[in-house]
C-alpha cells in the first residue's frame, strides 16, 4: 500500500475541489445558452440570406419585364400617334385612309391588351418587391440580434475565462509541494473517474460514489497507518480520512 504524508492527502481534497469546479466552469463555457442561440440564428439567417438572393432575382425579372412591357405600350402608343396624324391631316387617298383607321383600330385593340400585361407584370412586381423587402428586413433583424447576442457571449467568455485563470491559479497553490507519487496517482483516477481522482470518508461513506463501505473494508481502512493511500472498494479512488468533508 502506498504512503503519503497526511497533510498532502488532506491538501489533495483542496486539488480536487479547484479541478472539480475548473471541469464545471470549463462545461458552462462550452455550453452557454447564448452561444446556441446564434448557431441557431446564424442557420435562420443563412436561410433569410438565400431567399432573399431568389427573390431579389426574381424582382429584377420582373423589373426586366415591366420595363418590356411599357416598351411596347410606349411602341404601339407611338405608331398610333403617328397614324393618328396622318389620318387627321387626310393626305393620302380614302383608300390609305381607311387602311390607317382599320389600323388604329388594331392598334387600340393591341395597346389595351399591352396595357393589361404590363399592369399584370406591375403587380406582380409590387408583390416581390414587398416581399423581398420583408425579407431582407427579417435577415437584417436576426443580424442584429446576432450581434448583439455575440457581445453578449464574449464578455461572459471573458467572465468564465477569468473564473478559470484564478481557479487555475488556486489549484497550482494546493498542489504545490505535495508528494509527487500521491499527485501521479490521483490524476491517473481523476481521468478514469469523470474528473474525481480524490475523496473524503465520511463516517462509512465514500463521498466519490457515495456508497457505504461494507463493515470489513472499513475496518481496515480505519485499521492503516495514518500516512497509508487507501483507496475506496467501490469505486477505486483515493480515500482521504479524518478530513472534514
Amino acid at each position: 500500500m502506498p504512503t503519503a504524508p497526511v497533510a498532502d492527502q488532506l491538501r489533495l481534497l483542496d486539488v480536487q475541489d479547484a479541478d472539480l469546479r475548473l471541469q464545471q466552469a470549463r462545461h458552462r463555457r462550452e455550453t452557454l445558452p447564448v452561444t446556441e442561440q446564434i448557431r441557431e440564428l446564424t442557420g435562420r439567417a443563412a436561410d433569410l440570406e438565400e431567399d432573399a438572393v431568389s427573390r431579389g432575382t426574381e424582382v429584377s425579372d420582373l423589373r426586366r419585364e415591366v420595363t418590356k412591357a411599357e416598351d411596347d405600350v410606349q411602341a404601339v402608343r407611338l405608331r398610333a400617334d403617328r397614324d393618328r396624324g396622318r389620318l387627321e391631316s387626310g393626305t393620302g387617298s380614302a383608300k390609305d385612309l381607311q387602311a390607317l383607321q382599320s389600323e388604329l383600330e388594331v392598334l387600340g385593340r393591341r395597346q389595351s391588351a399591352l396595357e393589361d400585361i404590363e399592369i399584370e407584370a406591375m403587380e406582380r412586381l409590387e408583390t416581390a418587391e414587398k416581399l423581398h423587402d420583408e425579407v431582407r428586413a427579417q435577415r437584417d433583424a436576426i443580424a442584429a440580434d446576432i450581434t448583439r447576442l455575440s457581445d453578449e457571449r464574449d464578455q461572459q467568455l471573458a467572465a468564465i475565462d477569468a473564473e478559470i485563470g484564478d481557479i487555475a491559479a488556486e489549484r497550482a497553490l494546493a498542489v504545490e509541494g505535495i508528494d509527487a507519487a500521491l499527485v501521479a496517482l490521483y490524476e491517473k483516477l481523476r481521468d478514469h473517474n469523470g474528473g474525481v481522482g480524490a475523496a473524503a470518508l465520511r463516517g462509512s461513506q465514500c463521498l466519490g460514489c457515495h456508497m457505504t463501505l461494507n463493515p470489513a473494508d472499513l475496518r481496515q481502512i480505519e485499521s492503516a497507518a495514518p500516512d497509508a493511500v487507501v483507496r475506496c472498494e467501490e469505486c477505486g479512488r483515493i480515500l482521504v480520512r479524518k478530513a472534514d468533508a
